[in-house]
């Protein structure tokens, strides 16, 4: 497709234009969250049916589907494929949720949406990683990290102020994310495509490593033993983070706080927490010091917060402590070197697809579980839920704390050289 006038879009500005699939893909999980009481009150759907969107959507299922059909496009026709097309599907999604009048408009958008997301996302972390220097490409990886965390401080803090106004509120939120969709995707017309990509189309090299595509990334060990390390420390830690993306305001409501105007805001504030976690701590560190350090910081934070929120009593204190010590661990923590880690342990030749792969697990992971959420947490109360959640979360720190890779500082051509016995033509 033509750029339609779009100026180019190099650098850091091509990294924000790229990393805003995760503002747009946070951002409807988000939506999704603040506005399903509203529309389970109009519509009259049961908890049963609730817990089927949330598992069909961006947050699980929808963007699983997405994903594991968006990587392997994205290696064979390029990332720049993605991004021409995957948020025309998106708009499309967003606007039909906007005007849904009964619960299967609602379905049918939340699909629609979470296939976009699905398909764009893995695009995204493969491209910023592949573009960036080899000194900074945490920092840049990180862009993307930021886009997600300010996608659900700005979407609690607009369901916060919109909250008076229902579900018409939750309906101008999905609206506000086809305008922002609609203005990157304008933006990214004039993207190059990833110089990394277009030099591995080389035969030679492809045969060195084991040849491209999903038959390639499965046929060589270091590949599978790097997949099972990632769903260990992403697949296990988004499946907590899934459920805290979609369902917080009933956990609030199970731990005491039930006005859903604070529960907002403290949401809001939470994020706040991750945005900086993500900029001073991930951005500015994760290039300097040792990733597995940090990474341990980051898991353990993140299993003192929910300790915090399930097993203390409920009260200001409480709220805010699980506010910064969640919030800042998702900024240090598994998703961020999920992003970065995906990036240098694949070759370019199945990089996209390796992103496909596990973004497809991890979400399914989180559907298993959001399809009886509502009702566990019902059934089984805050306590018995919350240890399930935080043994989870015990799992991805033992995984990334054991089996870390150092890879800080080098070029994705010399990490692949290492792996992969293959030597790489270098692009930086």
């Amino acid at each position: 497709m033509a750029r339609i006038g779009a100026k180019s879009t190099t650098g850091w500005k091509a990294t924000i234009s790229v990393a805003m699939s995760n503002y747009i893909e946070a951002g409807s999980i988000i939506a999704i969250a603040t506005s399903l009481g509203f529309w389970q009150a109009q519509f009259g759907f049961t908890d049963g049916f609730a817990g089927l969107l949330a598992a069909l959507s961006a947050n699980a299922f929808g963007a699983a589907i997405g994903a594991i059909i968006g990587g392997p496009l994205c290696d064979r026709f390029g990332r720049k494929f993605i991004y021409t097309y995957d948020l025309m599907v998106y708009m499309v999604g967003v606007l039909i949720a906007a005007f849904a009048v009964n619960e299967w408009m609602l379905l049918a958008a939340f699909v629609i949406t979470g296939i976009a997301v699905g398909a764009g996302v893995p695009a995204s972390w493969t491209y910023i990683a592949e573009e960036a220097p080899a000194d900074k490409r945490a920092a840049h990886v990180g862009t993307a990290q930021l886009a997600w965390s300010v996608g659900p401080m700005i979407g609690f803090l607009l369901a916060a102020l919109l909250e008076p106004l229902g579900l018409l509120g939750s309906r101008i939120i999905f609206v506000h994310l086809f305008v922002v969709a609609f203005v990157t995707w304008w933006v990214r017309q004039g993207l190059s495509e990833s110089k990394r990509w277009k030099a591995s189309r080389d035969d030679a090299s492809a045969n060195a490593i084991g040849g491209k595509g999903l038959k390639a990334l499965f046929g060589r060990k270091q590949n599978l033993t790097a997949l099972l390390f990632l769903i260990g420390v992403y697949g296990f830690w988004n499946t907590v983070a899934g459920q805290a993306g979609i369902f917080m305001p009933r956990v609030y409501d199970a731990a005491g706080l039930t006005n859903a105007q604070q529960q907002f805001f403290l949401q809001s504030l939470l994020w706040l927490f991750t945005v900086l976690g993500t900029y001073f701590g991930f951005m500015r560190f994760a290039d300097r010091v040792s990733r597995r350090l940090l990474y341990v910081i980051g898991a353990v934070m993140g299993i003192a917060g929910w300790v915090v929120l399930v097993y203390l009593p409920a009260s200001a204190v409480t709220m805010l402590a699980f506010a910064v010590l969640w919030g800042f661990a998702s900024g240090i923590g598994a998703q961020a070197f999920y992003g970065l880690w995906t990036a240098e342990l694949f070759s370019t030749r199945y990089r996209a697809s390796a992103q496909g792969v596990l973004f497809f697990a991890a979400r399914i992971m989180v559907g298993i579980l959001s399809y009886g959420f509502p009702v566990w947490l019902t059934t089984m109360g805050l306590h018995g839920l919350g240890a399930l959640l935080i043994a989870i979360l015990a799992v991805a720190l033992l995984v990334g704390a054991i089996w870390a890779p150092e890879t800080r500082g080098r070029t994705l051509e010399e990490i692949e050289e290492e792996r992969y016995g293959a030597p790489a033509k270098s692009l930086v």
